[in-house]
């Protein structure tokens, strides 16, 4: 017999062999009709994984990011096998799950290019497959077996994946009439998916590279319910409405040009005004909070880099360095703005009564990602980040975590992102050597950082083995309206840049001390933000935000002296505005103006002429009535101050 324990401590005993399935099945037939995967001593299985040893478990279901994994994972090689099925000779890439759903990488055989006139078909036969329940059976296989498999096939991708393997620890799973190289999990079987359909093509190069083959990537969606599959989907096209490349274009306030260059946004006017009120308005939470504004240089000398460590991790994601006419000096767009912060600290002496230190910069940096990774303001290779960095003793780690927690809740609730979680990365307990830091320091911070989390109520997921080799970090994961999962917030300690530029400040001892330095993120990249704040407002920012304020509507040209007027009033109270005098019939003027979600309309004719006033209409709310400009100026001040106190 072997001891089964439980998530929640208790422990149950099974003969030597027993597997996940037959332990839910155990507990509960309901947890059995449900789970999907397991972890055995952490590690993720599958559930007819034989157990033949005391151990610790979780079992995953479809709500859980390990029984998703799982879940799309073989999804991934129902989409496969219906591939090769429709179109022999296929040779297959790489078919991982992702975040929503997996996507396996093609090439068709004798040139032939997939559509989305194909979608039918291949929905239509991944329906097929997974009605047949076919069970899907891990093999153990020698690298001989499994090169020889794969080159029989003439499948070239799997066979280079292969080589690149050591034997002894090559498995492949088998469904049906299909047999994939993979390390798993995967379901039982393909009855387990309900509903799955493919969702888009994009082209990826082989392995990322640039200078290899074009491989055609099939994305797709599956789910044990059809109707979780027509929810998705009805999720996808009010996505699409949402889309911040579309709004973006819209609203007019973003673009990029192939003359300047992919992935480098260029902001218009209003998408200016609105990333300018956002740094504005952090910046002044900032000096509220005793930061200190910074600027720095957009290059930096190589030798900083190297130094750093960021030419080692950022080179090959990085421009080409900068030659000068000087032999063999040599300058680089900058990757990340730490080691300029660093530099800083660095131009003064500082003793244990100075700290914390605090210093914060809008600073833009530069990566150089590959043209398929690039999308809209999300993934570019230009972007400013919102970037703090913290020097300070051991013992103040935990009080400045706090401070920055509460910062970052109060710049999620007053932009109305009220769902959000927090997950702390701590060091691997069993294998220490992959960090630097004296353990002294790491225990010092993960307390720290754990019971800072705790005090502010924020209940995070603890994930060991995750934190970075130079200290932990907590991380914050937003839901925005439509219910997706973005990365915004970042909190990381670190014992590495400190140690490699030699930082110090004097002790209350006399003595000189190494500084804890805290890197901090709350927007990350100026332009990721904006990005998901379009799309979680659908463009209809916060009127404090929004670019445009208000429109003036006159009803024909002969009131545009007046409109004019209006404007110029409401500019003195910085109230952000525009006439629009176009020669069209005031219903379409509305209707025009809604569309491009003005906040307010101000509609003037006769009336508002000779009384000196102005008929507001408020978007989403119609029709206000007549009033004073004062009045109206004391409207928009009551919106604003309601919004921040609410």
């Amino acid at each position: 017999m072997i001891k089964i324990t439980l998530p929640d401590g208790s422990t149950r005993e099974f003969e030597k062999g027993v597997n996940g399935l037959q332990i839910a099945e155990n507990i509960s037939p309901r947890l059995a009709k449900e789970v999907l995967a397991i972890s055995i001593n952490k590690e993720l299985s599958d559930l007819t994984r034989p157990i033949y040893e005391d151990a610790k478990i979780v079992l995953h279901k479809f709500e859980d990011e390990e029984g998703k994994h799982a879940f799309w994972h073989t999804s991934a090689h129902v989409l496969a096998e219906a591939i090769e099925s429709l179109f022999p000779g296929t040779k297959f890439g790489i078919g991982p799950a992702i975040e929503n759903g997996f996507y396996y990488d093609i090439e068709l055989p004798d040139g032939q290019a997939l559509s989305e006139n194909d979608f039918p078909a291949i929905d239509k036969k991944m329906r097929e497959l997974c009605q047949q329940n076919n069970p899907v059976v891990r093999r153990e296989v020698s690298k001989a077996e499994a090169l020889s498999t794969f080159e029989k096939k003439g499948d070239n991708y799997k066979t280079e994946l292969i080589s690149e393997l050591e034997d002894g620890t090559i498995s492949f799973y088998e469904q049906g009439n299909f047999t994939d190289l993979c390390r798993g999990p995967h379901l039982p079987s393909t009855g387990y998916i309900k509903a799955i359909q493919v969702l888009s093509l994009a082209g990826a190069y082989w392995r990322g590279d640039e200078t290899r083959k074009q491989l055609t990537r099939v994305y797709a969606i599956s789910f044990p319910k059809q109707k979780m599959l027509e929810e998705y989907l009805t999720m996808l096209e009010e996505a699409k409405k949402r889309d911040h490349r579309k709004i973006g274009r819209e609203l007019e306030l973003f673009h990029f040009s192939q003359k300047v260059g992919m992935g480098m946004a260029l902001w218009l006017p209003k998408g200016t005004i609105l990333r300018d009120r956002l740094e504005s308005w952090l910046t002044e939470e900032l000096k509220k909070r005793n930061y200190e504004m910074v600027k720095t240089p957009h290059i930096g000398h190589i030798d900083l880099y190297k130094t750093s460590g960021h030419y080692d991790k950022y080179g090959k994601d990085s421009f080409q360095p900068i030659q000068t006419p000087a032999e063999g000096e040599a300058f680089m767009l900058k990757p990340m703005n730490c080691p300029h912060h660093v530099e800083i600290f660095k131009a003064r002496q500082y003793s244990y009564r100075d700290l914390p230190y605090r210093m914060a910069e809008f600073g833009t940096v530069y990566r150089y990602e590959q043209h398929g990774e690039l999308h809209g303001l999300t993934r570019v290779r230009s972007f400013t980040q919102d970037d703090a960095h913290i020097f300070c003793r051991p013992d103040q780690v935990k009080d400045e975590f706090k401070k920055i927690i509460e910062l970052v809740m109060y710049v999620f609730k007053s932009l109305d992102f009220n769902e959000y979680k927090a997950q702390i990365s701590l060091r691997d307990p069993d294998d220490k050597t992959k960090y630097i830091g004296s353990d002294e320091n790491w225990e010092k911070a993960e307390q720290a950082i754990q019971e800072a989390a705790q005090e502010m109520g924020l209940k995070p997921t603890v994930e060991l083995g995750e934190a970075a080799f130079y200290g932990p970090k907590l991380d914050f994961m937003v839901k925005d309206a439509l219910g997706r999962t973005w990365q915004l917030g970042t909190i990381q300690v670190d014992y590495n840049l400190p140690e490699r530029f030699e930082l110090e400040y004097k002790g209350s001892d006399n003595e000189m001390h190494r500084p804890i330095m805290i890197h901090r993120a709350i927007f990350g990249s100026m332009e990721r933000f904006v990005a998901v704040l379009i799309e979680h407002t659908a463009g209809k920012f916060p009127l404090w935000l929004t670019p445009q304020q208000v429109v003036i509507l006159p009803i024909s040209e002969k009131f545009n002296n007046y409109s004019q007027k209006v404007l110029d009033l409401l500019k003195n109270y910085d109230i952000r505005g525009g006439i629009d005098d176009r020669n069209e019939k005031i219903g379409r003027k509305i209707r025009d103006n809604e569309l491009n979600r003005i906040p307010y309309l101000l509609i003037v004719g006769e009336k508002e002429v000779e009384n000196n006033t102005i008929s507001v209409r408020k978007q989403g709310q119609g029709d206000l009535g007549v009033m004073g400009i004062e009045e109206f100026v004391e409207l928009i001040n009551k919106e604003i101050k309601e919004y921040f106190t609410n």
